[in-house]
C-alpha cells in the first residue's frame, strides 16, 4: 500500500510516513511511563497522572494537543511533560528518514520498528537507568528473523553480531568489577549491544560500537572536567548505545563498505 502511494503520491507517502510516525511516538510515551511499572499499555485510557482526569481523544493528537493546550492539562491545568512532544518530534523525523533511505520496502518497516524501540529505550534509561527486558530480549529474536526475511544481512552475520553485542559489554562489567571492585556497565546495556547486532549484523555493530563509545566517551570527559558528574555518578549508556544503533542504521553498511576496500587496493 506504501509502494502504492509512494508511485502515485510522493508528498502524500512522505505525509503518512510522518504522521505514522507521530502516532507510533504517542505510543511510545504509553510504553516509556508504563512498562517500567508492569503496567497494561492498552487499558486503562491515558489520564492527567495529577488529578487522574481521562484523557479525550482531542487532547491526545500528537505535537497539536500539547500546543492547543499550551502545555497543561485541561481539567487541572498541571504542566505537561515537555518529554511528549519531544518523543513525538523525534519518532517522526526517524520514520521520515528511514523512509528517505529505505523507500517503502520491507527495510523501511524493519528500520522504523528499531528506531521506534530505540526512542523507548533512550528515554526510559535517562529516567530511571535502566534498560527493559521488554524490549531487548524479544529484539534479539526479532532482529535475527527480520534479517531472515529481508536478507539485510545473513542470520549468521546476526546471529554472530547479538553474541558479539553481548559479549563485548559482558566482558567490559567483569572487567571494571575486577579492576575496581565494583559494577560498572549492567546488563541491560549487553542485552541492548545483542539487539543491535542482530539487526545490524557484526561488521555494521562495530561501527555502531564504535560511534556510542566516542560520543559517550566525550560527553563523560566533559562532565567530568567540568565537575557535572563525579566518577561514581551514574552515567546511562543506553542513549548512547540507541544513538550508535541509528548511526549504524543509517551509514554503518556505507562506512563498512568504504573501510574494507581500502583493503582492496
Amino acid at each position: 500500500m506504501l509502494r502504492a502511494l509512494a508511485e502515485a503520491a510522493p508528498a502524500a507517502a512522505l505525509a503518512a510516513v510522518c504522521l505514522l510516525g507521530l502516532a507510533i511516538g504517542s505510543f511510545l510515551n504509553v510504553v516509556i511511563v508504563r512498562l517500567p511499572e508492569r503496567r497494561s499499555l492498552w487499558r486503562p485510557g491515558s489520564a492527567c497522572p495529577g488529578c487522574g482526569a481521562p484523557i479525550a481523544w482531542y487532547d491526545n493528537l500528537p505535537l497539536l494537543s500539547f500546543a492547543l493546550l499550551r502545555g497543561r492539562c485541561r481539567a487541572c491545568a498541571m504542566p505537561i511533560s515537555w518529554r511528549y512532544p519531544l518523543v513525538e518530534a523525534v519518532t517522526g523525523a526517524a520514520f521520515l528518514s528511514a523512509y528517505t533511505v529505505f523507500g517503502p520496502t520491507a527495510r523501511f518497516v524493519v528500520a522504523a520498528a528499531l528506531l521506534a524501540a530505540l526512542i523507548a529505550i533512550t528515554a526510559i534509561d535517562l529516567q530511571l537507568q535502566i534498560i527493559p527486558n521488554a524490549i531487548t530480549l524479544p529484539g534479539i529474536v526479532a532482529g535475527v528473523l527480520t534479517n531472515l526475511g529481508t536478507g539485510a544481512v545473513s542470520w549468521l552475520e546476526a546471529v554472530i553480531g547479538a553474541l558479539l553485542g553481548g559479549g563485548v559489554f559482558v566482558a567490559i562489567m567483569l572487567g571494571y568489577a575486577l579492576l575496581f571492585r565494583e559494577e560498572g556497565m549492567g546488563l541491560g546495556d549487553a542485552k541492548l549491544g545483542a539487539m543491535l547486532g542482530a539487526f545490524l549484523g557484526w561488521k555494521v555493530l562495530l561501527f555502531s560500537l564504535f560511534a556510542a563509545v566516542t560520543v559517550g566517551g566525550v560527553l563523560a570527559i566533559v562532565l567530568l572536567a567540568t565537575g557535572l558528574r563525579g566518577r561514581k555518578d551514574p552515567i546511562p549508556f543506553g542513549p548512547f548505545l540507541a544513538l550508535g544503533g541509528a548511526t549504524g542504521l543509517f551509514w554503518g553498511e556505507k562506512v563498512v563498505a568504504w573501510y574494507l576496500s581500502g583493503f582492496g587496493g
